[in-house]
């Protein structure tokens, strides 16, 4: 972060070349008329922009030296430049492929960070050891929580396997009445595949209806998944009823447990760990705090061999000319381009754009366009080389930093990361956003004090540090860098604590559902 102003000036500078800055705390011309040799002309809430100079209608307005949108009308320096003032505008991005692309420094593997985690018979590492009961349709989804619901932590019925760590129903609203040959049959079967296989699970029951079109022979042999001692499955129809079900689901879940509770933690390479980069509910300072300090963190776990996964598609959108810099090779940068051609194709198609955000909660944080919020998005990535870019659930396969292709919605997005292999979730949030994401710990970043302090038993970690200037970018990564060693290792999770994240689990409904 550049700030060219001191160090406790009331405005933040993100780049020499910005004609705004960001209000590290409300100002008022009553009270400050000049803040760092700028005269104010309004109140500006903290968190919201201000202009550093005169700005002429339809000239750009860089922040983070990039363009955020234009110029709507004359804007004065000191005044506020937000959804008044300051509005989209055609943009020629440059992608120069792979010129900021650079081979990762990675620690000597003697020296690489660990942390104690669930080893799996495939090789991949659970950092949460959970016994999943998946439907394959919304009509079992009902049985599905019954079987979950008799194994509550209220009831007790865990207590004697201290190496479980839960019960998890993992249902949702579709799985008939589809195409099974269009995109939503395979995102969703994608998703199932890839809970019932995820590392932080130890053991399945997937309960169908029986007649669906999602049929569960057919989704086993389409992923190459098959039947077994810790894997078993069955339908409502063919097991007799639903209380007939329930009570066969619950005698199942219980011959399973004493296998599942076996695994024991062990100390594992931080090479395992899939990390899932994730904003929501984001302000004006998540470009400014906690998502630079996560993308530091992102790079600490790539330079361990680890893995991080950017995701929202949308919203990396007028930002994507940063990302195919650092594309690891011409193909890798092209492919994120194809993804983003589909997002304007599927816009299109449901009568939208894809500038429609920010969300109204965004706004008010003090974010105007998508531009700003995706220059501000981005930053979690860090600086690392992107290496692959994946579609929809699809198995992450590769080291370093990728790319997933998800809607912006935060659990379907983050249902996409978990089913393609991320182990552990940074969540960084400006108004507060609370998802748990069962089977995977969700850690909670604040980008700003006030809002950490207010809902403190939903934050994890406090990133407005870099807003008052207590911290550095680099001191805030390296925090959530032990932090997330820490969570992989079994140290609960805010959510955790409270038991949260049971409805998080929202795969993309994509086509016709007839």
């Amino acid at each position: 972060m550049l700030d060219t102003l001191e160090a406790l000036s009331p405005l933040i500078r993100m780049h020499q070349d910005d004609n705004v800055a960001v209000a590290r705390v409300t100002v008022d011309p009553a009270v400050t008329p000049i803040c760092g040799g700028t005269p104010l002309r309004e109140r500006v809430t903290q968190g919201h922009k201000v202009a550093l100079r005169d700005i002429a209608e339809g000239e750009a307005v860089l922040k983070y030296g990039q363009t955020i949108g234009f110029a709507s009308r004359p804007i004065a320096v000191g005044s506020l430049v937000h959804t008044h003032n300051l509005a989209m505008g055609d943009l020629e991005l440059t992608h120069e492929f792979c010129a900021g692309a650079r081979e990762p420094d990675l620690v000597p593997e003697a020296e690489r960070a660990s942390f104690m985690g669930y080893l799996r018979p495939d090789g991949r590492v659970g950092t949460r050891n959970y016994l999943a009961i998946v439907s394959s349709v919304n009509c079992s989804a009902t049985v599905a929580r019954a079987v979950a619901a008799h194994f509550a932590p209220a009831t007790g019925r865990l207590d004697a396997f201290a190496d479980v760590d839960g019960i998890i129903a993992l249902t949702h609203g579709g799985g008939c009445a589809l195409n099974t040959q269009e995109e939503g049959y395979l995102y969703l079967t994608r998703v199932l595949a890839g809970y019932a296989t995820h590392p932080n699970v130890g053991a399945v029951l997937m309960i169908g209806l029986g007649c669906e079109t999602n049929q569960i022979p057919l989704l086993l042999k389409k992923h190459g998944l098959s039947e077994g001692p810790l894997f078993r499955t069955m339908t409502i129809q063919g097991t007799g009823g639903t209380r007939a079900t329930i009570e066969a689901g619950i005698s199942a879940v219980e011959d399973m447990l004493p296998a599942l509770d076996a695994n024991r933690r062990t100390r594992q390479s931080a090479e395992h760990l899939t990390l899932a980069l994730e904003c929501g509910g984001s302000d004006g300072y998540s470009g400014i705090s906690a998502n630079p300090a996560l993308g530091y963190a992102s790079d600490l776990l790539v330079r361990h061999g680890g893995t991080t996964v950017l995701a929202e598609t949308p919203e990396i959108y007028g930002a994507e000319h940063l990302l195919t810099r650092r594309a690891a090779t011409p193909a890798v940068a092209q492919k994120l381009l194809d993804r983003i051609d589909w997002w304007r194709d599927y816009a299109q198609r449901g009568k939208a754009e894809l500038n429609n955000n920010p969300s109204h909660g965004n706004k008010a944080g003090g974010l105007t366009t998508i531009l700003e919020k995706s220059l501000g998005a981005v930053a979690k990535g860090g600086a690392s080389r992107l290496n692959a870019v994946y579609e929809y659930a699809e198995p992450i396969d590769s080291h370093g930093f990728v790319f997933m292709d998800t809607p912006g919605y935060d659990p379907v997005a983050v249902t996409g990361q978990v089913a393609g292999g991320c182990n552990i979730i940074c969540f960084t949030t400006g108004r507060g956003s609370v998802s748990g994401f069962k089977p995977a710990p969700s850690l909670k970043l604040a980008t700003n004090t006030p809002m950490f302090e207010r809902m403190r038993e939903d934050m994890d970690i406090d990133c407005g540090t870099v807003v008052t200037g207590q911290e550095t970018i680099e001191e805030v990564g390296t925090r959530i860098f032990h932090a997330i060693l820490a969570a992989a290792s079994g140290e609960p999770t805010k959510s955790e604590i409270f038991d949260y994240g049971d409805n998080e689990f929202v795969p993309w409904q994509v086509g016709a559902v007839m």
